[in-house]
């Protein structure tokens, strides 16, 4: 069906412009000897970060760009144990233990980032909430009646309901109260400032392309400068190293967010969620003059899709109709990578890490889960082990019974890339002429895949279409202007140069 017509806003994430980056921090331009060096200045690596240095750690903390300003300055900040369908699954897959353990794990990681919001005085807009995973659709009420059940026996405080804040019914809901909502970057620059505070070395702009794991390890950046530390941890999303093969076990997918201001007498009250019409997200955040930002999430897609711009519009007319006329204005993608048993990977980077460790696989639910990363991280390399810690351990084996689906579907589709972009499979069929004002399109040229945008002047951009991580040829996404990579996700402005891992060298210019 076709989108009706709206007014789009520019591309702008809500959180990065009501919380811009300030000051900064310097980019590595020396040699540097810590104990420990965290890749990564999301919210996992901040949290680990900041986890460590609490515990008497020298830290450095390494970003290729700003810190908090990638995947979670562009999340939807939903702070909850709630995550979607995920008790019922874990405790067929899994067992009723390890279901209790993910609840337990992500209840607590919820209750100290409320501690600290308040040990630090951090404003933040935290607020309590309550989560909501529903659907419209009677045909999934009982899958929702097991997870309300599954996730009461994990000792989530869980119930079915059929009765919530949203403006239109619903067939049922899972209801679980005393979770939260915050702005993200309010949050974590308030624990980067208190990082620095401590002690810790930040810098921005600083891209690590190489890992030596040893005693110690070393990591050397685009810059040539070297970081010698004890233990390295690699939390920059998609992991830019691939020595632990965790690729072939995560699926890179991307979300769609609009924001219109709306009047406070229509909050919904609460943090909904529903796996129909390829995701559904509403919650709303402090907007001033009595108004709250309407905040809705949608239409997941593989990175490299060419009809976002057509997704956007569908998003917003499932918003009209359902909260009413809206002005949004704000727009913006988030992306996640999906674990194939639904659990992140949190823990030793390969079995033969010593003093490696990652966090990467949140499918979404990034929040909780990188706060639960950061203390879970900071406790092993100290020594210690929490409860969960098998539960989230990259080592662990591939199961046929939680896996396997997952796995060889996501293989598949990276194998029909690896092989069609090869032996000729359409791609690069366009021509340079075809190519419109303001679009892009893979055309071979001289033999070679070339990535050409044109830009609204007419001028033509053209770098090499190979994606540098494993090779997949990128697709162009005419709404955000960015080549991407449909296999891991790695994503490329129009000139080449990354705007997401995990690939670490820009795609090569190409002459025309």
């Amino acid at each position: 069906m076709e989108p009706r017509k709206h007014e789009q806003p520019p591309q702008r994430s809500y959180w990065m412009e009501s919380a811009p980056p300030e000051g900064g921090h310097p980019a590595l331009d020396e040699d540097l000897i810590v104990d420990v060096a965290v890749v990564g200045a999301g919210i996992a690596g901040i949290s680990t970060a900041w986890e460590l240095a609490r515990r008497g750690r020298r830290v450095a903390l390494l970003e290729a760009d700003r810190v908090a300003a990638g995947v979670t300055g562009h999340t939807t900040a939903k702070v909850t144990a709630l995550h979607t369908l995920i008790y019922d699954r874990l405790r067929r897959t899994r067992g009723a233990e390890a279901a209790a353990l993910y609840a337990r794990s992500q209840s607590e990681a919820i209750r100290h980032a409320a501690a600290l919001v308040d040990e630090l005085g951090i404003a933040c807009d935290w607020e309590d909430a309550t989560a909501y995973t529903y659907a419209e659709d009677k045909g999934r009420v009982e899958e929702l009646r097991a997870e309300a059940e599954a996730a009461r026996e994990a000792g989530l405080p869980a119930a079915f309901v059929t009765e919530t804040g949203l403006p239109f019914p619903v067939a049922g809901a899972v209801r679980v109260e005393g979770q939260a909502q915050f702005h993200p970057r309010k949050y974590l620059l308030a624990l980067v400032g208190d990082l620095v505070r401590q002690g810790a070395s930040v810098h921005e702009g600083t891209r690590v392309v190489r890992l030596k794991e040893g005693t110690p390890c070393r990591l050397t950046t685009e810059a040539g400068f070297t970081v010698t530390a004890k233990d390295v941890v690699v939390a920059t999303h998609h992991p830019v190293f691939d020595r632990a093969l965790l690729f072939t076990r995560l699926s890179p997918r991307r979300e769609l967010v609009l924001a219109a201001p709306a009047p406070a007498d229509t909050d919904p009250h609460g943090m909904y969620l529903t796996p129909e019409r390829r995701t559904r997200s509403v919650r709303t955040a402090p907007y001033g003059d009595g108004r709250r930002l309407l905040i809705v999430t949608g239409e997941h897609f593989t990175p490299g899709s060419t009809d976002v711009e057509e997704r956007f519009g569908l998003l917003a007319d499932w918003a009209v109709e359902r909260f009413g006329p809206l002005g949004f204005t704000h727009r913006w993608a988030t992306q996640d990578n999906d674990s194939t048993d639904s659990v992140p990977l949190v823990g030793p980077f390969h079995a033969g890490s010593r003093h490696t460790w990652v966090a990467t696989g949140f499918g979404g639910w990034g929040m909780s889960g990188g706060i639960m990363a950061g203390r879970l991280l900071a406790e092993q390399i100290t020594g210690h082990k929490e409860p969960w810690s098998d539960l989230y351990d990259p080592r662990r084996v591939l199961s046929a019974v939680r896996e396997a689906p997952s796995f060889l579907k996501h293989q598949a589709q990276v194998a029909r890339h690896f092989v069609g972009d090869r032996i000729g499979s359409g791609a690069g069929d366009a021509s340079v002429e075809a190519i419109a004002p303001g679009d892009g399109a893979v055309v071979r040229l001289h033999g070679q895949h070339c990535a050409v945008h044109r830009d609204e002047d007419g001028s033509l951009h053209a770098v090499s279409a190979r994606c540098t991580h494993l090779g997949c040829l990128v697709g162009f996404n005419r709404a955000e202007r960015t080549w991407e990579c449909p296999c891991h996700g790695s994503r490329f402005d129009v000139e080449g140069r990354i705007v997401q891992g995990p690939a670490t060298k820009r795609l090569e210019r190409r002459d025309i």
